[in-house]
């Protein structure tokens, strides 16, 4: 049986979700003798021409450069999936969208004349046809793991589409918003992480973006009933997922115009 060629590319990002795919060394090795990874330079400098059965691409589209390397890859591959925030969502970098980037590099850089930068972060989806997505900040191992097998199955990735919520009353994890007033964006985030953060009794912070029609105006009251301010309210929408209509519409409020202009 021939092996699945694998690639995974790196754009704008902090090459989190890359170190995730190393972190399941164990689990790849029972799949070596159905995957060549060709293409990898966060693992070796070892790199196989295309095509490529199975693209992973991380991170967000933010030079003229990425907007002209993501759209060789799509035509080398022949499965592109998406990983981590920044490549489904733009990532923390997209609170750039909505501010004036000249002044962001003139202020961080000796020499902004040398940064070549698009004005907006945006995700790979915005660009070429993107056949999976993998959320996260970073990508859960095991979703990783799971859909992997599935392409080499020849079946459909088994990911969840419910939110975090669900997720806790699986583990059996007490509701930390009900039971001490601890704000979190459980109710109208994603499932997939594994309700890791309400289980060490910290909010979900919503890396995993937006999941399927979430009623956050619903949520907001709640918010401010545990002790968020509106500022705050806006601040912790306006973080992975801030391009999502969903979050943005709520992330992006006064507070957020007056960060960027301050």
């Amino acid at each position: 049986m021939t092996a699945t060629t694998l690639a995974v590319w790196k754009f704008t990002s902090c090459d989190g979700c890359q170190l995730s795919l190393l972190d399941c060394e164990d689990e790849l090795l029972t799949l070596a003798d159905r995957v060549t990874i060709a293409h990898f330079l966060e693992a070796s400098s070892a790199v196989a021409p295309g095509p490529y059965d199975v693209s992973l691409v991380e991170g967000s589209v933010t030079t003229e450069d990425e907007k002209r390397r993501i759209a060789e890859i799509r035509n080398q591959s022949r499965i592109l999936v998406a990983i981590g925030a920044c490549a489904t969502h733009g990532g923390i970098q997209a609170l750039r969208n909505f501010a004036d980037v000249t002044e962001f590099t003139s202020l961080v850089y000796a020499s902004p004349e040398h940064i070549s930068t698009l004005a907006a972060s945006t995700p790979i989806s915005a660009h070429v046809t993107v056949d999976f997505e993998l959320r996260g900040c970073p990508i859960d191992r095991h979703q990783l793991l799971n859909t992997l097998s599935a392409f080499l199955s020849g079946r459909k990735p088994d990911i969840p589409t419910t939110s975090v919520c669900a997720e806790c009353k699986r583990r059996g994890t007490t509701c930390i918003t009900v039971a001490d007033g601890i704000p979190c964006l459980g109710p109208v985030t994603q499932a997939g992480c594994g309700a890791i953060c309400p289980a060490y009794h910290r909010g979900c912070y919503g890396c995993f973006g937006p999941m399927s029609n979430p009623d956050v105006p619903a949520l907001l009251p709640v918010l401010r009933r545990c002790g968020m301010p509106p500022g705050e309210v806006d601040r912790v929408f306006a973080t992975f997922a801030v391009s999502e209509p969903a979050f943005a519409e709520r992330g992006g409020g006064d507070s957020r115009q007056q960060r960027t202009q301050s």
